[in-house]
């Protein structure tokens, strides 16, 4: 009886000691799974990024700009455009007409989003000229673009036509409007570097 009784508690203890190991690791699992949720959660302070035109137009630029293979900070992206706002690209359809697309943030992700990653794709602004009034800005952002940054050349210019709205706190993008330069349409001088 008593060996039976010690048999017994032998196994209750090792049960328990399995179960006890068991629970250790849920709890850590859990609770690592808890710490990186609420890390996502938090929104990361973006108000440097929107508190001047410069640093709008900046982020603008930095957001989508990568190596081949580097994630973009598409939640900066999204932060800089107004509610309703456009990202508008011209050129020609099929047909070679001109034409304009209406693009929301979210449009622009999907539609360019990977392709930005999987080619690498760094647009850097070469000159700027601003108009400003009030609570309202226009950029005129000349642009190049590039594989990566140890390409010599770029294999695309253009233009980029950025309306800003400033709501009191912060700069907002109401729209960017472009055109890439073509053998017909060369960039204009005074929207060169000197």
């Amino acid at each position: 009886m008593q060996l039976a009784n010690l048999c017994f508690q032998t196994n209750i203890y090792f049960v328990m000691k399995k179960h006890l190991k068991i629970m250790a690791f849920l709890l850590i699992t859990t609770s690592s799974i808890w710490a990186q949720n609420e890390e996502k959660n938090e929104e990361r302070d973006y108000s440097n990024n929107v508190n001047t035109i410069d640093n709008t137009v900046k982020s603008l630029y930095a957001s989508i700009s990568g190596e081949k293979g580097e994630d973009r900070d598409w939640d900066l992206f999204k932060h800089l455009f107004y509610p309703n706002a456009k990202l508008i690209p011209s050129g020609k359809n099929t047909d070679r007409e001109p034409q304009v697309t209406f693009l929301k943030p979210n449009d622009y992700i999907k539609s360019s989003g990977q392709w930005l990653v999987d080619n690498g794709f760094f647009e850097k602004e070469i000159h700027r000229t601003i108009n400003a009034f009030g609570n309202i800005a226009h950029v005129f952002s000349t642009y190049e673009s590039y594989y990566s940054l140890e390409d010599k050349k770029p294999f695309m210019r253009g233009i980029n036509s950025i309306q800003l709205f400033h709501d009191g706190d912060r700069w907002w993008i109401v729209n960017v409007y472009w055109s890439q330069e073509t053998p017909i349409h060369p960039i204009p001088n005074k929207y060169l570097p000197k």
